[in-house]
């Protein structure tokens, strides 16, 4: 079995960056479902332990990305990225509706991917 490391940079980074997001969208958004009747602080708390294992792969996925990309192409990757697993998880674990606008935020996050990536 390859080893992330042994993975292209770029691979390396957004395979951190989809996993940090994972973890990040759960703690931001997963408290409304799971803790939604519980004090505010209580759900802070989980959260911010659920965000100490997003940085643990964010801060990793930055430094081995800034290698080969700008911080504003790790941005930008990072908010396609962060739209990719959101839109799962609203649908499907919190059971939001489909919206049309999903698409049009993606088709936003296009023209992003662009123009941070394009040429000089």
């Amino acid at each position: 079995m390859q080893t992330l490391q042994s993975l292209p940079i770029p691979l390396q980074t957004v395979l951190l960056l989809a996993a940090s997001n994972v973890f990040m969208t759960f703690a931001w958004y997963g408290h409304l479902k799971n803790l939604a009747t519980a004090p505010w602080y209580v759900a802070a708390l989980i959260s911010w332990g659920i965000a100490l294992f997003e940085y643990l792969l964010q801060v990793p996925a930055n430094r081995i990305g800034h290698q080969q990309f700008s911080v504003g192409q790790l941005k930008i990757m990072q908010e396609v990225i962060t739209l990719a697993v959101f839109v799962p998880f609203a649908v499907l674990y919190l059971r939001e509706p489909l919206k049309l606008d999903y698409l049009w935020a993606a088709l936003c996050m296009v023209g992003a991917v662009y123009f941070i990536f394009r040429g000089p």
